[in-house]
């Protein structure tokens, strides 16, 4: 690992570079942010959100947290979608998975890891839902896999079902919430094809009139 010296001196070399290339980006950039993209991904290390799409600084407003769960209960996310769909108007959310997550791995088994339990939990409940379907998968990395999709597919619920999703829609905003997945492997996204842009898809006893 680099010390923070050489991350400090990078960070000057990809500023100038930036800077080289499309000339006054960042004075534009510190005048607004206007990204059309929510991303809810995992915290870890490999998959960045920006790079992996191709995009730059002010095109994603991102928010990232172990196994990119979005849970009912956790402000600092519900404040995130809050932020994105009221404030920066964005398009898209879009609850992005990795293939071989630790976090959905970790959740498989039943061994005690401190505060993180509590946190997988989630993870345990679509597992549940889906039980037989996932004992009858015998590789457990392909098991794995498959729970990071429905991991995905089920915050993807969890999102359309947030107070402030449903009211945006209720007051006919444009805004679609999508799932991905991505793959460290080879550096691909997979599209798990469950956007849902209205409440219609959502169970009634969530819906806001």
């Amino acid at each position: 690992m680099k010390s923070l010296s050489d991350l400090l001196e990078n960070n000057k070399v990809w500023a100038e570079k930036i800077e080289q290339t499309s000339p006054g980006f960042f004075e534009q950039l510190s005048a607004q942010q206007t990204p059309e993209i929510l991303w809810i991904g995992c915290s870890d290390s490999r998959v960045p959100a920006n790079q992996i799409v191709g995009l730059l600084p002010g095109d994603v407003f991102v928010h990232r947290n172990v196994a990119n769960i979005v849970n009912q209960t956790d402000l600092n996310c519900l404040s995130v979608i809050q932020y994105a769909v009221e404030v920066l108007k964005v398009k898209h959310i879009v609850v992005v998975g990795h293939y071989g997550c630790g976090g959905v791995k970790t959740a498989l088994h039943n061994e005690r890891n401190g505060l993180i339990d509590n946190w997988l939990r989630n993870i345990k409940d679509t597992y549940a839902s889906y039980q037989a379907e996932l004992e009858g998968i015998t590789d457990e990395s392909q098991r794995v896999d498959r729970l990071c999709e429905l991991n995905v597919m089920q915050q993807v619920m969890n999102v359309s079902q947030t107070t402030v999703v449903q009211e945006a829609w209720s007051k006919g905003q444009n805004l679609t919430v999508h799932g991905w997945v991505y793959s460290i492997k080879n550096g691909l996204i997979t599209n798990l094809d469950v956007s849902i842009q209205n409440n219609e898809a959502t169970n009634t006893i969530y819906k806001i009139s």
